[in-house]
């Protein structure tokens, strides 16, 4: 489990396809902190560390997570962002993220906020879908790229966040632009509500 509070951006250093896996190794400033069988988000996707030498790390990554996410259009030297798993003892302060990426969305506008941004995302809406909870609301959470955000302007199939200049320099929100494919997922808390409902 984590909270949506990149720690920084990872550097894909190497990219490896297996079958219908991908091995993907990574360098980042906490490689010697790590252990085999830890779980770490890249870019909101929950992925297991397989390997550690050299000052990298290997997580797999399986043909379900390729579909969902945008992990399978990663290229060697990309930013990716990471976040190691959630303490218990600590405070949340995003919310609380799964790591289990409910689907990709586009990226169709950036506005210069004079000084901060607002990113615009559209994702395909399904109405069954969206009646057990895959759906953004006002003011709720949503995760972008492992980034925990809160969702403005929502419409079926788009919504805003905005984006304050220390995220921007710390994630690579900075790298993403009008056509950019973003990791979406939407909050646990309101798929529970939802599906709940539906038995009343």
């Amino acid at each position: 489990m984590f909270s949506g509070i990149v720690e920084e951006t990872a550097i894909v250093v190497a990219i490896e396809k297996e079958q219908e896996n991908l091995h993907l190794t990574m360098k980042c400033s906490f490689v010697d902190e790590l252990k085999i069988d830890q779980s770490v988000s890249h870019n909101g996707v929950c992925l297991t560390i397989v390997k550690i030498e050299n000052g990298t790390y290997t997580v797999t990554a399986m043909r379900e997570t390729i579909e969902r996410s945008n992990i399978g259009i990663l290229k060697v030297g990309d930013e990716v962002n990471v976040e190691r798993s959630m303490m218990m003892n600590g405070r949340l302060d995003g919310h609380i993220v799964q790591g289990h990426v409910d689907q990709t969305a586009h990226c169709i506008e950036v506005t210069d906020a004079e000084g901060s941004w607002y990113y615009t995302f559209q994702y395909p809406f399904d109405k069954e879908m969206a009646k057990r909870g895959y759906l953004t609301v006002d003011k709720g959470s949503v995760t972008v790229n492992g980034v925990s955000l809160t969702v403005c302007n929502p419409t079926d199939d788009t919504f805003q966040v905005a984006i304050i200049p220390y995220t921007y320099e710390h994630t690579n929100f900075h790298n993403i632009l009008s056509g950019s494919v973003v990791n979406i997922e939407f909050d646990i808390i309101g798929k529970y509500i939802s599906r709940i409902n539906q038995y009343k």
